[in-house]
């Protein structure tokens, strides 16, 4: 399987991957919540407002999806962004 990978900058962004993920893997939110110890509508709630996931909420959910969390130095020729929503 090749690896995407998908370079995030906002927290809506970061909701609509995992939810992206999702989907392509042919799961429900009840599936995913009930992998991950949360409630459907908590799910619901979270892939709208990713801001308010925990680092722990997050590793959970990733690990259930088969995604890995990777943090790196930006690269300088994308520029910096000054619009992030936290």
């Amino acid at each position: 399987m090749r690896s995407t990978f998908h370079p995030l900058v906002t927290a809506n962004q970061l909701g609509s991957v995992l939810q992206a993920a999702r989907k392509a893997q042919g799961l429900t939110q009840s599936a995913l919540a009930s992998r991950i110890g949360l409630s459907q509508s908590r799910v619901s709630h979270l892939e709208l407002n990713a801001r308010e996931l925990s680092v722990e909420q997050l590793l959970a959910w990733c690990a259930a999806l088969g995604l890995e969390l990777v943090v790196g130095n930006r690269d300088p020729a994308a520029g910096s962004s000054p619009a992030t929503d936290w």
